[in-house]
This record gives C-alpha cells, structure tokens and sequence, in this order.
C-alpha cells in the first residue's frame, strides 16, 4: 500500500527516497537548515488509538489530520528552511486525504523506511541529508500542533549557535519532541533507543552527550497521545484546526 502513496504524492528519486512534484526536491533558495516532519498518514484504526476512547477511530484520525496540516501551515511559515516530511502509511485511505495530499504537494516528501520507530528516525534524517546536503536537519513529529514558526525559528538559531552540535526538547511524557542535528550520522545515535518510554528522552540526550556531542536543551512540551494531552494542547492553541476537531467531537458526545 504504501507504493500508492508515492505514485500519488510524489516521483522516486532514488532508492528509498522520493520528492515532491512541485518542490522538484530542490533545496530553498537561501535555506539554513532542513526542517523535518516524521509522519504518518492519518488512517482511522492505526493513528492516536490512544484517543479511543473516548473517540472513535475515525474521529481519533480526524483529531490527527488537523494537527498534520496544522504542523504542515506552520513549517512552512518558517523563513529559510526547507521544509521535509518522512511519510509512512496509505494516504489514500486517510481522513482528509484530498486537504493533506494537496497541502503536501509544497514539501519535499521522503517515503519512511527501517523496521522500528529509532531506525525509521535515523533512515529520514539521512535521507533529508541527502536531499538538502550538508545543512542542519531539525525533525518534529505531527502530534505537537501547539508549536509555532516562532518556536521552531528559535530552535534552529540555539542550533546553529557556535560549538552546538545537536539540540533536544524533552516532552512531558519523558520522551522528546524535538531533535535537531548539525551531522546527519548523530541521528544513528538513537536508531535502537527503544521509543514511547518515560526514559526515551534521558537515554537519547545521554547517547549524544557520550558520543562527544554538544547538546543544547530546548523547551519541553506537551504531545499529543491522551485526551488529557489532547485538550491541553487544544486550550494553547484555540483558533487551530486541532482544537476545531476537537471540539466538534466534544459536540456530538
């Protein structure tokens, strides 16, 4: 299923590796750093289960397509970068596939590839390395929405600061919301940290720091992976489309 996606969203440019058709995969003029969304394609029954209940899953898809094309809107308001997305899944059975495919037609987009989430991680950063060259790679996942261009503007200036070599936001949940590399190798470090633990975080910011690596820390935030999470990061950010999802779920409970 997932050949679908790239016969739709994108044209193969070498192994493993594909571009969008508008993009052409070319780097953006002036671009400091590639920014990078690690995503999946928002399928009812294999997104945010963690949602249900009480959502359905096909609200719980709902719920993830808002905060994708909310992430997408905001990468792409982010001067001088490149904007990237590492995409697993059949977009053609997603909820809000027509929006999603179209909003996806303005970023370079890389098809997933690895047998774990550490592995696929380490695989879209060189991957992204091999498209935008020898620049820094900042990598965010679609279930932060509350993030703004502000933000991620101000990551990669502490990434780009003098002696940095990596840069990492710690989430509420132990793990990390953010990742940013000045080499593309420093993401093997965390190919076989095991993910989606209350130490993910801490083993990943000590794999860099052993390796030699400078390591500025950015803000902790919260992701999305409960309906705690969920309305939290709704009431942050009330005029998104994640927060518009999410409330139209609450009005037909």
């Amino acid at each position: 299923m997932r050949g679908e996606i790239v016969v739709q969203l994108v044209h193969v440019v070498g192994t493993g590796c594909v571009r969008g058709e508008e993009t052409s995969g070319a780097v953006r003029s002036g671009s400091r750093a590639a920014l990078l969304v690690l995503a999946k394609a928002p399928v009812p029954g294999e997104v945010k289960t963690r949602l249900c209940p009480p959502a359905t899953p096909v609200q719980a898809a709902r719920i993830a397509a808002a905060a994708f094309l909310d992430t997408l809107d905001t990468v792409l308001a982010v001067p001088g970068v490149t904007p990237v997305v590492a995409l697993t899944g059949d977009l053609a059975r997603a909820v809000d596939a027509a929006a999603l495919t179209e909003r996806l037609r303005a970023v370079t987009v890389l098809a997933q590839r690895g047998t774990t989430l550490g592995r696929r991680i380490a695989a879209a950063y060189a991957d992204t390395a091999a498209v935008v060259g020898h620049r820094p790679v900042l990598q965010i996942g679609m279930d932060t929405p509350q993030v703004d261009a502000t933000l991620l503007s101000r990551c990669l200036d502490l990434l780009d600061g003098d002696g940095v070599d990596a840069a990492l936001g710690s989430a509420t949940d132990g793990g990390w919301w953010v990742l940013g590399v000045r080499r593309p190798e420093l993401a093997d470090l965390i190919a076989d940290i095991p993910t989606s633990r209350p130490d993910t975080g801490a083993r990943t910011m000590a794999a860099l720091r052993i390796s030699g690596a400078r390591v500025v820390e950015l803000p902790e935030l919260s992701d999305v992976d409960t309906w705690a999470d969920a309305a939290a990061v709704a009431a942050d950010v009330p005029d998104g489309r994640f927060a518009a999802a999410l409330a139209a779920l609450k009005g037909h409970r």
